[in-house]
């Protein structure tokens, strides 16, 4: 079950088929009708998931307070989230006496990882469905266009987001933590004071991102799913698509970047991943 939607269904005369943006209900403190708009991507404001870092001060206090670059901070995230949860392989229980079987324990690096290899795994499931839990958006995309609640897309998303192999280890949480790192991170160390990001995407058709309003010829108002990955290098999203969406994307909706760890699975791209809601993007073709 559902909770009521928090926007009425778009207006006669707009290209998208879309029925509702998101949950009347989030943790962040905005309306989900704001907060998927183009108009809070123009002019947005901080957001932070209710009491997250009020539960873990002795990350967001003392051990990044001392952190003097990135790197320094990705280090003390990285002893903070293995000490929390157990991601440390020393620390993990066996199973059956000396046998030496590792219980299996979900971590945001594992979501990472799948998510990389594709977004529409069930790994790419569990992060939309943390995106929904926490900010009120609903997928537009996930293997197929979800454009109802009664499809089977909307089906296989569930059933994919609520694997029980992916929330043994308080996964929502760590993904909690891990978007307010990012954020803190944002604001300290990338472009300190500046809202916006300028972030690419290649696509070849608008499939996974419904087209809302067109403004012009070039500048389209499009409806991004819930959580997508961007570039910062024009030339790498060259590679996915030949028509490439420029986009001003505020710095509050960034949930993770490539250069914020020293190792993770997203190296290789200049990826973000990005939580959607709709967008003004320039579109140019090659």
């Amino acid at each position: 079950m559902v909770d009521t939607p928090a926007i009425n269904p778009p207006p006669r005369g707009v290209e998208s088929s879309l029925p509702y943006i998101g949950h009347s209900t989030n943790l962040v403190g905005l309306p989900t009708a704001l907060l998927g708009s183009h108009l809070f991507n123009d002019h947005p404001q901080a957001l932070h998931i209710n009491g997250v870092r009020e539960m873990n001060r002795s990350l967001f206090g003392e051990m990044l307070g001392e952190a003097e670059t990135l790197a320094d901070a990705g280090e003390a995230f990285r002893l903070y989230m293995e000490a929390m949860f157990g991601l440390d392989p020393e620390q993990r229980e066996t199973r059956g006496g000396n046998t030496g079987a590792r219980r299996f324990r979900s971590s945001y690096l594992r979501l990472l990882k799948g998510w990389g290899y594709d977004n529409n795994s069930r790994e790419g499931a569990v992060m939309k469905g943390w995106v929904e839990s926490r900010f009120g958006l609903f997928p537009t995309f996930h293997k197929s266009p979800i454009l109802k609640f009664a499809s089977p897309a909307w089906a296989g998303y569930v059933e994919e987001k609520m694997a029980s192999r992916f929330h043994n280890n308080a996964i929502h949480t760590q993904l909690d933590i891990m978007y307010e790192f990012c954020q803190y991170c944002l604001d300290r160390f990338i472009e300190p004071g500046q809202p916006h990001l300028t972030l690419y995407r290649g696509v070849n058709d608008y499939t996974e991102h419904q087209l809302v309003e067109r403004e012009d010829r070039r500048t389209v108002i499009i409806r991004i799913n819930s959580l997508v990955s961007f570039s910062s290098e024009r030339h790498i999203a060259e590679c996915f698509g030949d028509t490439i969406l420029t986009a001003r994307v505020p710095k509050c909706k960034v949930v993770f970047f490539n250069t914020l760890l020293s190792s993770h699975p997203l190296k290789g791209e200049g990826e973000y991943l990005v939580i959607g809601g709709d967008y003004r993007v320039q579109t140019s073709y090659l």
